[in-house]
């Protein structure tokens, strides 16, 4: 199952030996690792990456969850939930709002967290190798991307759409470009809302294709790592 993991530490030191240990359970085979980062909360709540790493092939990304979550870290979810770049990051993030406020309170300022975009069949080669440096491990599923059009916002695009066209043939000829103006307006709107879904159907095939290349290149390793130890 692909998840977020975000694992808080105390200091720099045991973050990085995390990142370590994370990359580890990773070559052996306990997890994928798609992308992750290890970031820093200052003082005043901001944050400062200090090392990120994306393994998707050919600049292709595979954490944009990851992406979109770090941008997301150090501002207030409060401020920014009315707010329409908060709601695009957080369904760009493929989390609810819940988790981000969950993180924020245990990543508090002066602390150090290694967030990973991951895959993993079970939470216990994580639990226990981050555990036992210290760490306190949060994960959240991410939800399958909404590649959708929105069928109630269409459908009162569609309604507003012929009213206004029977409103049309009923008034004078002034009146009906205005009107056509708006039912203009309107149908750009819509064809917006089945392209913005295409965009994310594709994107999400990009992603959904970058991850299993990540995952047949790690194991083809891991078997070539195999053999070499065999014949030696």
């Amino acid at each position: 199952m692909d998840r977020m993991v975000v694992v808080v530490f105390q200091n720099e030191r045991d973050a990085f030996e995390g990142k370590r240990a994370l990359l580890q359970l990773d070559r052996d085979g306990s997890i994928s690792v798609y992308a992750y980062a290890v970031v820093a909360k200052t003082a005043n709540g901001s944050t400062t990456v200090k090392e990120s790493e994306d393994f998707g092939p050919d600049g292709n990304l595979v954490g944009n969850s990851l992406g979109s979550f770090l941008s997301l870290l150090g501002r207030s979810i409060s401020l920014w939930a009315v707010e329409f770049a908060a709601a695009a990051h957080l369904n760009r993030t493929r989390l609810g709002a819940d988790f981000v406020e969950e993180v924020a309170e245990v990543f508090l300022p002066w602390r150090i967290a290694v967030i990973a975009e991951i895959a993993e069949g079970w939470t216990t080669p994580v639990d226990a190798a981050m555990e036992a440096i210290g760490g306190v491990v949060l994960r959240r599923a991410l939800s399958q991307v909404k590649n959708t059009v929105d069928l109630e916002d269409v459908t009162a695009i569609r309604a507003d759409i012929a009213q206004l066209k029977a409103e049309q043939a009923k008034v004078h000829a002034d009146r009906k470009a205005k009107l056509q103006e708006r039912i203009d307006s309107l149908e750009a709107k819509l064809r917006a809302q089945f392209q913005k879904a295409r965009d994310r159907r594709r994107a999400a095939e990009r992603e959904a294709q970058a991850k299993v290349h990540v995952r047949k290149e790690k194991g083809a390793s891991a078997r070539v790592d195999a053999s070499v130890t065999n014949v030696g």
